[in-house]
């Protein structure tokens, strides 16, 4: 996939990603300083669930967002295939 061919669907779902990643970081600091909340704890769990929901569909239609065995790749390998989700 071609930088310039990237679709708008691409950004969209990275953002949304990228958002539900914000909201896991706070909770998890929130977290460390509040192991007992649990209300705060069913929130990550309902976002950490939500986040891999997320990661499945981009994997699926953009391919791997992490290499090292995070994620499965097509043949052939997608890795060469720009745009990365860090370039983007």
């Amino acid at each position: 996939m071609s930088h310039a061919m990237v679709p708008e669907s691409y950004y969209k779902q990275l953002h949304d990603l990228q958002a539900v990643d914000f909201v896991l970081v706070e909770l998890t600091l929130y977290l460390d300083t509040h192991p007992e909340d649990i209300g705060a704890l069913q929130q990550y769990n309902q976002f950490a669930q939500k986040r891999m929901q997320l990661a499945n569909q981009f994997e699926l239609e953009f391919g791997p967002l992490m290499p090292f065995g995070h994620a499965y790749s097509k043949h052939p390998w997608q890795w060469v295939e720009p745009p990365w989700p860090w370039q983007v």
